[in-house]
């Protein structure tokens, strides 16, 4: 037998894998963090990619935004805003010419709790912050992307400013391809028909994770960012303990596209045999908070499994299902062509989760390990439950046979396997 260890929630199950069953652990290339964050972003500041310093693109009466994530998103916005701070204010810029928005793309507003934990008490107290709203009644049109025709609607206090500047985190998203860089712009800080018109093409094949070229989601979020006028960006790459692996800052492509590539070499994973059965934890709190955020473990894992093959999910889910357009979704549509029709006609965020559920579930069975009511797990959401992984286990054998190949993916929300030699 194989021991293998997955979180879950805030503690980690234990999954016995018969030897002659298990291919491996397929998991990401951890790096180090770096020892100093601050000294790190400040590096960052220092030497900008394809761009001049952001003290030499400032001046004293400029008008500053800094967008910033909001608390959906993991991005260590307490450690990027200072450095960003003290170099406006150095190059003479006053405080309250600066300000910090939240980009809550179509979520609720931040809480000054949140806001607290997000940015610090320091900040707070030095500039003023603001949470963007996509339904507000003061958007600023600033012109439609050429290629998709996107009607782009931004939040009126970063659209009018002199400069404007972005943080974030570069990480995988399912089809965006990549978060980060231009997605501070749209979704971040874009409005509600803005962000439907882009999230539609979500239905495109080359609409996911770790797919730029070709990708209409991504494309369009980069003329809309072009559009905005983006003066410097400032992103970074963490590693699975949330540490910085490293900074990037400057121009706004350049600076993309380098943080993906380190995210490449760090989470991309070639594997050259797909297997039957692929055991998976989305990584554990906070990322198995509730399904809606666990299914993206599911996703990384639907390269590597044959067709009718199981997809064994160990989530906690204390929060359950996590979504409330999730769930209608997947009650009131019974097939994925009628989701289809629905996100073209009136997109609504939550419905995605549906359709990409949905859409596994023709390829794979999917056993959820989890504290979750049956009930929904079952009924609503089209899983199979097990009380313990190891029962989970026994059942996949059940479906897939006795000589089932295993992989076990331990971080499935931050490892893209890519399968690389034809087989079946």
């Amino acid at each position: 037998m194989v021991d293998v260890w997955l979180p879950y929630g805030k503690t980690e199950v234990c999954v016995r894998i018969p030897t002659r069953n298990f291919l491996g652990s397929i998991e990401p290339v951890e790096k180090s963090g770096v020892p100093d964050a601050r000294a790190e972003i400040e590096r960052a500041l220092e030497e900008p990619i394809h761009s001049e310093a952001l003290s030499s693109i400032v001046k004293q009466e400029h008008k500053v935004a800094i967008v910033v994530d909001d608390a959906t998103r993991p991005a260590p916005s307490d450690l990027m805003v200072p450095p960003i701070l003290e170099e406006l204010i150095m190059a003479g810029v006053r405080e309250e010419n600066i300000r910090v928005v939240f980009g809550c793309g179509t979520h609720r507003a931040v809480t000054r709790e949140e806001a607290l934990r997000l940015l610090g008490e320091e900040v707070l107290n030095r500039v003023k912050v603001t949470s963007h709203d996509c339904k507000a009644q003061d958007l600023v049109y600033i012109g439609k992307t050429k290629k998709h025709g996107t009607k782009v609607h931004l939040n009126r206090v970063f659209a009018e400013a002199d400069i404007k500047i972005l943080t974030g985190d570069i990480c995988f998203h399912y089809y965006a391809g990549y978060g980060g860089g231009r997605k501070s712009v749209l979704p971040a800080v874009s409005g509600e028909e803005t962000i439907r018109h882009n999230h539609v093409m979500l239905l495109h094949p080359k609409a996911k994770t770790g797919v730029l070229e070709g990708n209409p989601v991504h494309e369009d979020m980069v003329e809309a960012a072009k559009l905005a006028k983006v003066d410097f960006v400032v992103n970074v790459v963490v590693n699975g303990k949330g540490e910085i692996v490293k900074a990037f800052a400057g121009d706004l492509e350049k600076v993309f596209y380098e943080g993906t590539k380190l995210v490449d070499e760090m989470c991309r994973v070639q594997v050259n045999r797909k297997a039957d059965i692929v055991v998976v934890s989305p990584g554990g709190h906070p990322a198995d908070l509730n399904l809606f955020q666990a299914y993206k473990g599911v996703d990384n894992t639907l390269e590597v499994v044959k067709r009718g093959g199981v997809v064994i999910l160990v989530a906690e889910c204390p929060e359950g299902y996590g979504n409330q357009v999730f769930y209608d979704w997947m009650v009131k549509f019974k097939d994925l062509k009628a989701v289809e029709r629905s996100i073209k006609r009136n997109f609504v965020l939550g419905g995605h989760k549906a359709y990409y559920l949905m859409k596994a579930l023709r390829k794979v069975q999917i056993i959820l390990v989890s504290s979750m009511p049956d009930f929904y797990a079952v009924n609503v959401f089209k899983l199979k439950t097990a009380r313990a992984v190891n029962d989970a286990l026994n059942e996949a054998f059940s479906i897939a046979g006795k000589k089932a190949k295993v992989w076990a993916m331990p971080n499935g929300n931050a490892t893209l396997p890519e399968f690389k030699r034809e087989e079946d």
